[in-house]
């Protein structure tokens, strides 16, 4: 089974998430920043599947994936992190919704 997942955090990289957000610290950098995510379909307030509040480090040869619409996305936070060697390719197009269809 395949899945279509946006890379949020790479190799190194100090993650946590509230509220469906992505708070990521690269390594060097003092502080976590949010990522920009107007594209995400926001989470229910209080849903404890859009929260992962305690930082995780990304390992080594490792991706942490999710979807974007947070709140019903099967992904890294259930899964850990992603091996390079399981991601197969890239997304260049979108087609769903049909507001959103056009490249990337």
């Amino acid at each position: 089974m395949n899945f279509i997942k946006r890379i949020v955090a790479g190799p190194g990289d100090e993650i946590y998430i509230k509220e469906g957000h992505v708070f990521r610290r690269a390594p060097g950098q003092a502080v976590f920043k949010q990522e920009a995510d107007s594209y995400i379909k926001p989470c229910s307030a209080g849903a404890a599947e859009c929260n992962f509040v305690t930082p995780i480090r990304i390992p080594p040869g490792h991706w942490f994936m999710m979807g974007d619409n947070r709140g019903e996305s099967d992904d890294s936070r259930f899964w850990g992190p992603v091996p390079t060697g399981w991601i197969i390719g890239g997304a260049f197009a979108t087609y769903w919704p049909p507001d959103r269809i056009g490249t990337l």
